[in-house]
């Protein structure tokens, strides 16, 4: 019976609307069939037709284009929401097109928004900050709030990004522990979040603080929720993202951050490498240090040999690459893990030649504190 109500719907898609439509009419009957259609889906529906009812909304609502009307096109997105909201797949396209939507905002103006424009894109955020808890996908909800964030900070929008990544991170402990993938299979959801959770890391880097807030306020409360979550203690995940921070947090102490967003002044700009945001930089890092070592010991039996050597490694690759080593604080760190990694003859004999040879051509350049600490690195 449903079969009926299909055709017009991919007829449209498919066939006839080879271009962009916005005659309200179409629009209107398509909306209402759409409509029909979204309504037959309820909880007995098979899967697989509620993947063809959504992927022939998705296509619909992407055919439609007001041009540089965008005020309308955001209106379209609007009533498509409340038309079908039932549909996580819908609701992430619609999501996405408005991001899509701000971003070609930002084009136009060449990142140069005056009063009404920006308006219009705090708008765009607040759409995607509205629509996203209505999806069902934890673990879409969490790649949609780093997306939308990422592109409110673009268009400078700084307490829509705030409120994007703090939604963030409050989600974390709900993630689950499985996913699903195909053929209704599951597997862990932590290789998934390392990944994510890379990411969001990255971001942090560029966004600036809110001075009402303190220094890197979203870093030390994500900090605060990857202490809490439960991980699978026959891996080290957690300790790996450390690291990611430890990288982060390094390049936070630089004069010029390697990588920054077009009209946006991050932290470099803001503080300066002023010694009180310095201090507060080493306080966090010294607190990530220390989950490291404290891992270490939990791992230090001989049965976990060869992933506390691998560990230690990485650690090491981290320190060298981003830490200060004319330090000696610092040196005495990479030489005791050095030791660490060799000490029960499980370490990867090929890392510690590369991280050897990397020593090498950081001292042949004159880099502080490699000179000295190469004579240390050697291989047992």
């Amino acid at each position: 019976m449903l079969v009926s109500y299909y055709l017009p719907l991919p007829c449209f898609v498919y066939r006839h609307q080879t271009n962009p439509v916005n005659d309200p009419v179409v629009i209107n009957a398509m909306m209402f069939l759409g409509k029909i259609m979204h309504d037959s889906v309820d909880a007995l529906t098979l899967e697989d037709e509620k993947r063809i009812v959504g992927n022939l909304l998705c296509s619909f609502i992407r055919q439609v284009h007001f041009g540089r009307d965008f005020e309308q096109q955001l209106s379209f997105y609007v009533e498509s929401r409340s038309y079908f909201s039932n549909l996580d797949v819908v609701l992430i396209a619609l999501v996405h097109s408005v991001n899509n939507l701000s971003i070609e905002t930002r084009k136009i103006l060449k990142g140069n928004h005056s009063r009404k424009t920006a308006a219009f894109v705090r708008a765009c955020a607040a759409y995607s900050f509205i629509t996203i808890p209505s999806l069902q996908s934890v673990f879409s909800q969490l790649q949609l709030y780093l997306i939308s964030g990422q592109v409110a900070l673009l268009n400078q929008c700084y307490s829509q990004a705030d409120a994007f990544f703090k939604a963030l991170i409050s989600l974390i402990p709900d993630l689950p522990k499985t996913m699903d993938v195909a053929d209704s299979k599951s597997r862990p959801s932590e290789p998934f979040l390392i990944d994510f959770l890379y990411s969001f890391i990255s971001t942090l880097l560029v966004t600036p603080d809110n001075p009402e807030s303190g220094v890197m306020y979203l870093l030390r409360g994500l900090l605060n929720v990857l202490q809490e979550y439960v991980w699978d203690t026959a891996n080290d995940a957690r300790i790996l993202l450390y690291t990611r921070v430890l990288a982060m947090l390094s390049a936070a102490c630089q004069e010029v951050y390697p990588y920054t967003v077009d009209k946006v002044d991050s932290n470099d700009s803001m503080y300066g490498c002023d010694p009180k945001f310095i201090f507060e930089i080493r306080g966090i890092a010294n607190t990530v240090v220390g989950e490291i070592l404290s891992h270490m010991k939990i791992i230090s039996t001989s049965e976990h040999a060869k992933r506390q050597s691998a560990l230690a490694l990485e650690v090491i690759s981290v320190l060298m690459v981003s830490s200060d080593l004319s330090q000696t604080s610092m040196a005495t760190l990479v030489t005791q893990l050095w030791g660490l990694a060799q000490k029960q003859g499980q370490a990867d004999t090929k890392t510690l030649k590369k991280l050897q040879v990397y020593a090498k051509n950081k001292s042949a350049h004159g880099v502080p504190g490699f000179q000295s600490l190469l004579s240390k690195l050697t291989i047992v």
